[in-house]
């Protein structure tokens, strides 16, 4: 299924057999812990893989978490029955009647959203998550005033059930500090929810992958699932058995030979220092290719014709420059894989992990799955 028609050559591919293995790995973490089950957070409209292109790979989710109501309305649209879960909750009051219409469950994190709640006439009551911040400091009730909100919300005759949820903000750090705040999070939200009813939520992609045992009874995977490293670079994907759930790959539209001296692309950040043989690839940064990326000392890393070089100068709006000095045999019409697999159509084929390249832009790989620009053509691999 590919979106739109466009004879340009970049191409968003992507993999459900991926996106099937990598929640399969998430699960056995999660059956290390005691089987918690898995939200499968597709909020930023799936982290930029589309809610619509991701669903058939997804849907032995136990339940999908997302941000907006837009995105719950195209999971209904789908045919999913099982659990929604917005993690902000509403926005207004309004959002409650699309929560009672859809049957969504929603994350309740300040006061104004327990009176929304209060007032709003439903027969179908509800399954709120509510929210403690232990520490992160973005959203949630602080521990004083955590068990109060639960008590309001336990008496109103439009909730079902009250669960808690907290949301760790060192999970994915590798250091003695890191790991005492996480400690220090899971023993806030043991205290504030001791001898209360209603299942748990804690773990993302991090801290299921690295401490299950600290995650609950739903764990909500994200970028894991995706088949990003959630601690990347301490591991990479491989490390922990996840697969790329996109490739971003294009071609190279001209080969350009460089003498000593030459220049490449805007401002001339790049001049060679031996004789040359450079690629221009049909992708910039208005395809969502980090720009940033030419800054990267040594160039970011590519992949053309499955095999490994790098970026040359700045990236330009609608073109990069490769070196190709070394691939003989590569030249124009050269498949590149900016990332993702050098093959889209095989899972054994060489990876380009979406991490490695968002290091040398000096950015995360949620950045450059989001980024992913509206103008590229995607295509579902089956």
């Amino acid at each position: 299924m590919v979106d739109v028609n466009n004879s340009r050559p970049i191409l968003a591919s992507i993999h459900l057999d991926a996106l099937r293995s990598n929640l399969v790995r998430i699960k056995t973490a999660t059956a290390l812990a005691g089987d918690a089950k898995v939200w499968a957070v597709v909020k930023a409209n799936a982290y930029g893989h589309g809610v619509r292109h991701i669903f058939e790979g997804l849907r032995a989710a136990d339940g999908f978490a997302c941000l907006d109501l837009t995105e719950a309305e195209a999971l209904r649209r789908m045919g999913w029955r099982g659990p929604i879960l917005l993690l902000e909750g509403a926005f207004n009051a309004r959002d409650l009647e699309v929560c009672s219409r859809l049957q969504l469950w929603h994350v309740i994190h300040c006061e104004a959203q327990i009176d929304w709640l209060a007032a709003h006439k439903t027969n179908e009551p509800q399954r709120v998550f509510l929210k403690l911040n232990s520490g992160m400091n973005r959203l949630g009730f602080k521990p004083a005033q955590y068990r109060a909100a639960y008590a309001r919300l336990a008496i109103l005759s439009q909730v079902a059930e009250v669960s808690h949820l907290t949301h760790y903000s060192d999970a994915d750090s590798n250091d003695a500090q890191g790991a005492a705040f996480v400690a220090r999070q899971w023993d806030v939200f043991q205290r504030a929810t001791q001898d209360l009813d209603g299942e748990c939520s804690l773990g993302n992609s991090a801290a299921t992958l690295r401490t299950a045992q600290r995650s609950g009874d739903w764990v909500r995977a994200g970028v894991a699932l995706y088949g990003a490293a959630p601690d990347y670079p301490v591991k990479t994907c491989t490390d922990w058995g996840l697969q790329p759930a996109m490739t971003l790959s294009s071609s190279v539209v001209s080969v350009q030979d460089l003498a000593v001296g030459d220049s490449v692309g805007y401002g001339s950040t790049f001049v060679a220092d031996r004789p040359m043989r450079i690629g221009t690839v049909a992708c910039g940064y208005a395809d969502g290719y980090p720009r940033s990326a030419g800054n990267a000392s040594g160039g970011a890393p590519v992949l053309v014709d499955g095999q490994r070089t790098h970026t040359l100068g700045r990236i330009s709006m609608d073109m990069l420059a490769v070196d190709l000095t070394h691939l003989l045999s590569s030249g124009f019409g050269s498949r590149v894989t900016l990332w993702g697999r050098a093959d889209a159509s095989r899972a054994d084929s060489t990876v380009l992990s979406i991490d490695e390249v968002a290091a040398a832009a000096g950015t995360i790989s949620y950045e450059l799955m989001c980024a992913v620009a509206p103008r590229v053509p995607f295509v579902v691999m089956e």
